[in-house]
């Protein structure tokens, strides 16, 4: 049990060592760990504790990790995971805070950081497209995801209220949906 720990634990270090852009960036990395190459889990699966995360107070690539944690190793798990994410930020930003006043002017360390910027919206691009394919289905979804974008973009409505509207109406159209057969039936 404990080895499985350290692999929880070790896995997320790495990631939450490169994951610059947050729980989005991450996405392709945990594809690859976690569905293809460790087998914990199927995309589907990866891509619903995503959506829950969003709709979570805190960082969602730790909320992620947690979920993940949890199903490989309940709370200890859960722990090793959250603990493996959050802990490269850790020592990178204390290392950076103890050098800070060299660091922020470095024309080296601007450039690395405008360079990274540009790899991070490629993988939240990568993370979009994939949960793009998952997630929008059918007409609903598409009309769904429009309405959602163009509510998030040119509104100030909470990014939480979108996520607890777009559940309801999930649920909603599903119910629909199973209760349409029944309908025709009695018909």
């Amino acid at each position: 049990m404990l080895h499985d720990l350290l692999i929880l634990y070790t896995l997320f270090f790495r990631m939450g060592a490169v994951t610059f852009g947050g729980g989005y960036a991450m996405l392709p990395i945990l594809r690859r760990e976690i569905v293809q190459k460790h087998k914990w889990m199927d995309e589907e699966t990866i891509m619903d504790y995503y959506a829950l995360s969003q709709g979570l107070p805190g960082i969602i690539a730790v909320n992620v990790s947690v979920f993940i944690g949890y199903k490989q190793r309940k709370v200890s798990g859960a722990v090793a995971a959250a603990l493996g994410m959050v802990s490269p930020c850790i020592i990178i930003i204390s290392i950076i805070a103890f050098f800070l006043s060299n660091f922020q002017d470095n024309v080296y360390v601007q450039h690395a950081l405008a360079g990274i910027s540009v790899c991070v919206a490629a993988l939240i691009l990568d993370a979009v497209i994939s949960m793009w394919k998952k997630g929008v289905k059918d007409t609903f979804g598409i009309v769904l995801c429009l309405v959602m974008l163009a509510l998030s973009v040119f509104t100030d409505i909470s990014p939480i209220l979108l996520v607890i509207s777009c559940a309801l109406l999930g649920v909603a159209a599903k119910w629909r949906e199973i209760k349409a057969p029944k309908e025709d039936e009695a018909k």
